[in-house]
């Protein structure tokens, strides 16, 4: 019996068809770029469903019957879908600067306080409420002729399926949400000028919504009776797919984004969890929650640095058979700091500040500083960030003992290594780098009652892996930069905020 999960990213989409037994079958992969300009940073989702059905047939292709497909996708990005099922506009992504002034309005209105208590978020613009607020302010024409406002994983879901349904970890992400009572929040929508009829049914993770659409089955090649599954935000689904179901456990997902999700077991609404922007997200488990300690920049500034600074040797990688990210790992250095601060702010912080003003620096360049050493700086950015993140989820209570790695850049040793001696943490990889695609084919399967529940689908699939363990002597030499590092937002901000005629 066959089972495939779908990872709807922002600059890929993945489709993974695996046994019952656990056994690896089949897997594809395309990417898509993000559309950026002076206004901001758009993806066109109807390039992302076009490349969505093209994973699924090319994954499912030989195979002889697929039981469910659950979804997984990014959160907070939003879709204006209009007649014939088609997205009016392109989609906002969360780190799309407009939407700043009306979460200033949301603020005034009802306060921090209490859009915290209710939606678990301390508010952002990057958040889809104040995106739709924008879009029914700005975009009146497009809010007019909408007969659906969703999310990609719900639209993906949708599409397959006929049914609009979201689940609560990324109903969660759009802070018009009540994570306590499980549904919109009805005040947030109406101040908000957005219609809750329009909004998908919320659901808890990993429910079924239904058949495939019998056209669809057709083109994609799969059996009508293909059931899709509701998955949830992919962090949740990472943390499904490396077996992280019991409070302590966290897992540390590097992929266009870097984000350490841990697992607990009764809401955190203390004030440290609102100072620091950590979330509350219902989880899988009854009585547990999630939240996530996260940087908008993570594997992307490496894609940054192949595609900008190291294209011709990327390239020739390329033509030797050899995977690029490869071939920089290999030229790092071995055992040492790269000499270099990264403030990995790319696209603006995340946890724990906050700060879309806020840009990346890099500090510490000599005459004798490489191209390589500024590869190996981005990932001690990102590494230094996280510890960050770490020591603020210790402040509100939440403390994280072991990670275990996923994504793309769970397949870097050098930077499994680099984590575990500057977080001093240990690392545990698992056989399925991937576990975004796992953990919906985990929760695809106990929908669809082939397994009983998580725990004995996580028996099946969740392998451990090598571990990396912190070594005292490089946590000293990185301690002595990471120190540092602590400083570095203060001081650019106010430099950069100064200089552009901000305020600090």
């Amino acid at each position: 019996m066959a089972i495939a999960g779908v990872d709807v990213g922002t600059t890929g989409c993945k489709c993974t068809v695996c046994d019952s037994d656990g056994s690896l079958l089949r897997e594809a992969y395309r990417e898509y770029d993000i559309q950026k300009d002076d206004d901001g940073r758009e993806l066109d989702a109807w390039e992302v469903w076009t490349n969505v059905k093209a994973v699924i047939r090319q994954a499912v292709s030989g195979i002889d019957r697929i039981h469910a497909i659950g979804i997984t996708s990014f959160g907070e990005t939003t879709i204006f879908v209009g007649e014939n099922d088609k997205p009016l506009m392109n989609s906002l992504l969360y780190v799309d600067p407009r939407g700043e002034e009306q979460c200033k309005k949301l603020i005034n209105y009802f306060g921090r306080d209490y859009l915290f208590q209710i939606t678990g978020i301390n508010p952002h613009a990057m958040y889809s409420i104040s995106k739709l607020m924008w879009v029914a302010e700005n975009r009146r024409d497009v809010y007019e002729r909408t007969k659906h406002i969703c999310q990609f994983g719900d639209y993906i879901v949708y599409m397959l399926s006929g049914v609009w349904q979201i689940d609560y970890s990324l109903a969660c992400r759009t802070m018009a949400f009540d994570y306590r009572k499980l549904d919109w929040a009805e005040d947030i929508l109406q101040f908000a000028g957005i219609d809750k009829g329009l909004m998908s049914a919320s659901a808890p993770t990993g429910s079924t919504a239904g058949l495939i659409r019998k056209e669809m089955a057709s083109e994609l090649g799969l059996s009508e009776d293909t059931l899709i599954v509701s998955g949830c935000h992919d962090q949740i689904a990472a943390a499904i797919g490396t077996g992280c179901l019991k409070r302590g456990m966290a897992v540390d997902g590097t992929g266009t984004v870097e984000c350490i999700t841990p697992i607990f077991s009764h809401p955190q609404c203390s004030k440290a969890m609102q100072k620091y922007n950590f979330v509350m997200v219902p989880y899988v488990e009854k009585d547990t929650y999630v939240t996530y300690a996260f940087s908008f920049n993570g594997g992307s500034l490496l894609k940054w640095y192949r595609d900008n600074l190291a294209a011709l040797e990327a390239e020739r990688f390329r033509k030797n058979g050899i995977n690029p990210y490869d071939g920089f790992n290999e030229q790092m250095k071995k055992g040492e700091p790269s000499g270099l601060l990264v403030l990995p702010y790319f696209s603006g912080s995340a946890t724990p500040y906050m700060d879309g003003e806020i840009t990346g620096a890099i500090l510490g360049i000599r005459d004798n500083t490489t191209s390589i050493d500024l590869y190996q700086g981005l990932m001690e950015g990102v590494t230094y960030e996280m510890r960050l993140n770490l020591e603020c989820l210790k402040e509100a209570g939440i403390e994280v003992t072991e990670l275990r790695a996923t994504g793309g850049g769970a397949q870097a040793e050098v930077w499994l290594q680099m984590k575990a001696d500057i977080l001093n943490k240990k690392i545990v990889t698992l056989g399925n780098a991937q576990s975004g695609t796992l953990g919906c084919i985990m929760m695809a399967g106990t929908a669809c009652g082939i397994y009983r529940n998580l725990e004995e689908a996580a028996k099946v699939f969740v392998k451990t892996g090598k571990e990396y363990l912190p070594d005292p002597k490089k946590h000293k030499m990185y301690e002595a930069f990471y120190v540092k590092y602590k400083r570095l937002y203060e001081a650019v901000g106010r430099v950069w905020k100064e200089d552009d005629g901000r305020t600090a």
